[in-house]
């Protein structure tokens, strides 16, 4: 018979000998009175309970306080309720029985069920982020069965027993599991304090745009270099241990790491002064051009008026020249070109024009009103221009030119100016041929 074959029937004449054993002895029957009564009882207190915590827990919608958020996090963890109360007074159960009759292993068993169920509703009903809901699938799920079955000191031990040899280093598979359930848990706690830190500085109203982003990217740095160093403290390992390391980062920071570097240098210059930021309508001497959507460590990200994004280095706006047409407290001047028939008084042009235009809703008086100027003499019609300010960008959801425009048109309508179109006088020299004789 194969050895594995001989080892499951050991398991399972092991198995039967206990069952016989707790079948006949009243320790076990007293334990399995103790966990039904441990079950209905949790079950009574979770019906009297939950409807209590749930309005307890459930603050006024829309309220941003800390301590609300702090409430509707607690929330979501009450279908732990039962399979928890159940635990903990099967927990009672097994030390009463322990003192009495000196064994616990049915009661055990049963408390090692319901941590089973608790982790399984974990899992399935609050886990949301994917990476943790992959932790809990097969690393905590297989943890928790197999303590309910108490096997999970001698998988650990064995797990332990199997040293994977890596160089000078070797690690077992123990280490190698809690390397990843510790890195996971911590670094996503830190993602998710960075998200709560970035949301809460994006509030505050009275910081200027880039000084908001520069705290949010401080505050980043700051709680995943903290996360680091915890992480490096549970495991044990000694940061002195990453010197070498740290010296390969710097050799490649020197060499094949520049511009990763200079770009993130000037991304915090460009957040220290402040001179483009997020919402910005920017073009670059590159041709790059479009609203500041985002300002990352490496590289700034603009959005085309046609949807589409462009990834820019943040280096290139230190060492380019930039325009920015959304500087705080500046308008913007364009203009609209236009020509008139060399029938027109010319004269009377400016006035009309001027006026027309001053009738937009978005047309400044300040720093200059509208000023239509005399450009040239055209090939078909005498060529006008009227400059005019806003507040905006001209194109997008605005379109300042296009409306100044139509308004140039029915006022020059109304006052009967006509609009030229292109006209060419064709001169034939020598005149027109003569037509052959009997055509």
């Amino acid at each position: 018979m194969p050895p594995f074959a001989q080892q499951a029937i050991e398991f399972g004449q092991q198995g039967l000998t206990i069952a016989k054993a707790w079948l006949l002895s009243p320790a076990a029957w007293s334990q399995f009175a103790l966990l039904i009564v441990a079950f209905l009882l949790a079950r009574y207190l979770t019906k009297r309970l939950r409807p209590k915590l749930t309005q307890w827990l459930s603050p006024e919608e829309g309220s941003e306080r800390l301590f609300d958020k702090a409430r509707l996090f607690l929330r979501q963890f009450l279908p732990l309720t039962m399979p928890l109360l159940a635990f903990a007074l099967t927990a009672l159960g097994e030390q009463a029985t322990r003192s009495i009759f000196a064994a616990g292993s049915v009661i055990a068993l049963g408390k090692g069920i319901f941590l089973f169920l608790a982790v399984r509703a974990l899992v399935r009903d609050i886990l949301t982020d994917g990476f943790l809901k992959l932790l809990g699938k097969f690393i905590l799920l297989p943890m928790a069965a197999l303590y309910a079955i108490g096997l999970l000191d001698p998988v650990m031990a064995r797990l332990e027993a199997v040293v994977i040899p890596l160089g000078n280093l070797s690690f077992d598979l123990l280490d190698l599991i809690r390397f990843v359930v510790v890195g996971g848990v911590i670094f996503w706690l830190g993602r998710w304090s960075n998200d709560q830190s970035a949301s809460l500085i994006e509030k505050q109203a009275e910081m200027r745009p880039a000084t908001r982003q520069l705290a949010v990217k401080a505050a980043e740095i700051a709680i995943f270099g903290a996360a680091f160093l915890i992480f490096m403290n549970i495991m044990g390992i000694p940061l002195t241990s990453l010197a070498v390391l740290t010296g390969a980062i710097g050799v490649g920071l020197g060499f094949g790491l520049q511009k990763i570097a200079s770009n993130f240098i000037s991304g915090v210059i460009l957040l220290l002064e402040g001179q483009a930021t997020v919402g910005d309508f920017v073009a670059l001497d590159g041709g790059e051009e479009g609203t500041i959507i985002r300002m990352t460590a490496r590289a700034v990200i603009l959005e085309t008026y046609d949807g589409r994004w462009i990834v820019v280095p943040n280096e290139d706006f230190i060492i380019t020249r930039v325009v920015n047409y959304s500087d705080s407290g500046s308008a913007n001047r364009y203009e609209a070109p236009f020509s008139v028939s060399y029938d027109t008084d010319i004269n009377k042009v400016p006035a009309i024009v001027e006026a027309a235009v001053a009738t937009h809703a978005e047309v400044l008086d300040a720093p200059f009103p509208p000023d239509c100027e005399l450009r040239g003499f055209g090939d078909s019609g005498i060529d006008f221009a009227v400059e005019f300010w806003v507040n905006g960008i001209d194109d997008g959801a605005n379109k300042y030119t296009s409306d100044v425009l139509f308004l140039i048109w029915n006022a020059l309508k109304e006052h009967d100016i006509e609009i030229p179109y292109p006209q060419r006088v064709v001169e034939i020299k020598g005149g027109l041929p003569t037509p052959a004789s009997g055509d």
